[in-house]
C-alpha cells in the first residue's frame, strides 16, 4: 500500500493537467503497477490531486518517524539478565520487584558496577521503567512452550462423599494457614512404568509455596512429603483442600489430617476452577522448572529436590503476585476485577501478624536467596543463626502463632471436614 500511495501522488498532478489521450496512458502504466482497476485508478488518481499528501489520506500516507529510545541499549541488556533472572516473570511483577532483584544479584556478584554494561546508571533506568516498558523491551526475548502434559487423575467414589467440598463461605482466606494442594506427573509422553510425581502446596492467603517430588503416588510417599511440608513451612497448616485423585482420598491420608486437627476439604469433579491458584503454579512453578520430561530414576528425584528449595526460594522471597479485592466498573460500564498490589509471599505473611516474633526474625535473618546460576549449599540458614544445624526441627520447635491471636477457623460450618481417624460409618 505504501508503493501503491507513492505512485498515485506522483502521477496525480500530471493526470490532473494532461489531456484526454495522455490520461489513457497514465492509467495504463497505474494499473500495470498496482493491480487497479482503470475505475479505481482514476478515482484515486483524482481525490489525490486537488491538495498535497497529508495525514488522514490513505493514498498519500507517510511513514510514522520511529520514536527515540527512551533507555539506553545497556539497560535493556541487563534488563534482559535480570528477567531470566528473576524466572520470566511479567512487567507488572518485575517492576515491583526491580528493586529486590538487583539488590539481589549485586548481593551474590552477578551484577558488578562497571562491568557487563551494568552501572549505577543503568540501575536508576532500570528502577525507572513501567511495567509497559518492561514488556515492551523484553518481547523479542520472550518465548513460548507448546509442549503439554497428561492427566493421571483417577478418582475415589469411595471416601469422596465423606469429605466435604469446598464452599466459598468456608475457604479460609484471611488467615495464612489454608492450602490447596495437587500432584503433577513426570511421565513424559507416556504412563506406562513408574514415574515420579511432584506434590506442591500453595497457600491462599499468601502464596507461600512448597514442593517436593515422590517416587510415586502412594500414600506413604505422599505422607512423607506431606511431613516434610508441615516441618518446613514456617507457620501451621490449618486446612488442606485437594482434587478428588486417590493418593489424597484414602484413609492414610485422612487419618494424618484428623490427627493433627487440619481442616480437610475437597474440589468439585471436573471443576479445575476450583483450585485456581495451585493449578496455576502447576504450570508457572512445575512445568517452568520441571519441564515435561520423564524422571522415573533416584538420582534425577535427588535432583529435582534440590532444584525446589531454590525455586521455592525464588517464589516465596522475590516474586510478587497480585490477589483480588473485590469487583469494580471500567470506563465501559463493565464488570471488572480489581486487585491489589504486587507483593511477594513474604510480605503477606508478615503483613498478616500470624507468626511469633520469634518466627518472624527468623524468616528476616535468613540469607536472601538465590543465585541463578550456582546452586546453594544445602543448609539455608545464616552461619550465625542460632538454629543452624538442624532445618526442620528446630523451625518446628518454634511458636507459629502468636498467642494472642486464634487460628481462624471457617464461619459457615465449624465442624466441616473436621475428620477423627475412627472413620465412622466407613468400611474397614
Amino acid at each position: 500500500m505504501t508503493s501503491r500511495a507513492e505512485i498515485t501522488t506522483r502521477y496525480a498532478r500530471s493526470f490532473r493537467a494532461a489531456d484526454r489521450r495522455t490520461k489513457g496512458r497514465i492509467l495504463d502504466e497505474v494499473v500495470s503497477v498496482t493491480g487497479w482497476s482503470r475505475d479505481n485508478a482514476r478515482r484515486r488518481l483524482t481525490s489525490a490531486a486537488p491538495s498535497p499528501p497529508g495525514a488522514g489520506r490513505s493514498v498519500a500516507t507517510r511513514p510514522r518517524k520511529q520514536r527515540a529510545t527512551k533507555f539506553s541499549y545497556d539497560a535493556l541488556k541487563v534488563l534482559q539478565r535480570v528477567w531470566a533472572a528473576s524466572g520470566g516473570q511479567c512487567g507488572k511483577y518485575l517492576a515491583a520487584s526491580m528493586r529486590t532483584q538487583l539488590d539481589g544479584l549485586e548481593r551474590h556478584g552477578e551484577l558488578v558496577d562497571g562491568v557487563g554494561r551494568y552501572s549505577m546508571a543503568v540501575r536508576a533506568e532500570l528502577l525507572a521503567m513501567s511495567a509497559a516498558s518492561i514488556d515492551r523491551y523484553l518481547r523479542p526475548a520472550k518465548a513460548t512452550d507448546q509442549i503439554r502434559g497428561v492427566s493421571t487423575t483417577k478418582p475415589s467414589p469411595l471416601l469422596r462423599s465423606s469429605i466435604k467440598i469446598r464452599k466459598a463461605g468456608d475457604e479460609v482466606e484471611a488467615e495464612p494457614g489454608f492450602f490447596e494442594g495437587d500432584t503433577v506427573a513426570h511421565c513424559g509422553p507416556t504412563l506406562r512404568g513408574e514415574f515420579a510425581r511432584t506434590l506442591n502446596l500453595t497457600c491462599v492467603h499468601t502464596g507461600w509455596v512448597f514442593t517436593r517430588t515422590m517416587r510415586n503416588n502412594a500414600h506413604v510417599h505422599v505422607l512423607a512429603a506431606l511431613q516434610a511440608g508441615v516441618q518446613e513451612i514456617p507457620f501451621t497448616i490449618t486446612g488442606l483442600d485437594f482434587d478428588n485423585g486417590t493418593e489424597f482420598l484414602n484413609k492414610a491420608v485422612i487419618t494424618w489430617a484428623g490427627e493433627r486437627d487440619i481442616y480437610f476439604t475437597r474440589s468439585r469433579p471436573y471443576k479445575k476452577n476450583d483450585q485456581a491458584t495451585i493449578e496455576s503454579k502447576n504450570n508457572h512453578l512445575v512445568r517452568k522448572y520441571g519441564f515435561y520430561y520423564r524422571y522415573d530414576t533416584s538420582e534425577e528425584r535427588h535432583a529435582l529436590n534440590r532444584l525446589w528449595k531454590l525455586v521455592n526460594d525464588r517464589f516465596n522471597y522475590l516474586t510478587p503476585t497480585k490477589k483480588p479485592v473485590g469487583w469494580g466498573q471500567d470506563k465501559a460500564g463493565r464488570r471488572k476485577r480489581l486487585y491489589d498490589k504486587p507483593q511477594t509471599p513474604l510480605d503477606r505473611l508478615l503483613a498478616a501478624e500470624a507468626l511469633a516474633p520469634a518466627q518472624e526474625r527468623e524468616l528476616i535473618a535468613l540469607p536472601r536467596p538465590t543465585q541463578p546460576r550456582r546452586d546453594r549449599p544445602r543448609d539455608r540458614r545464616h552461619p550465625g543463626c542460632a538454629t543452624h544445624t538442624r532445618q526442620g526441627q528446630d523451625r518446628a520447635a518454634l511458636p507459629r502463632h502468636r498467642p494472642d491471636r486464634p487460628t481462624r477457623r471457617p464461619q459457615g460450618h465449624p465442624d466441616q471436614g473436621r475428620l477423627t481417624p475412627t472413620f465412622a460409618g466407613i468400611p474397614p
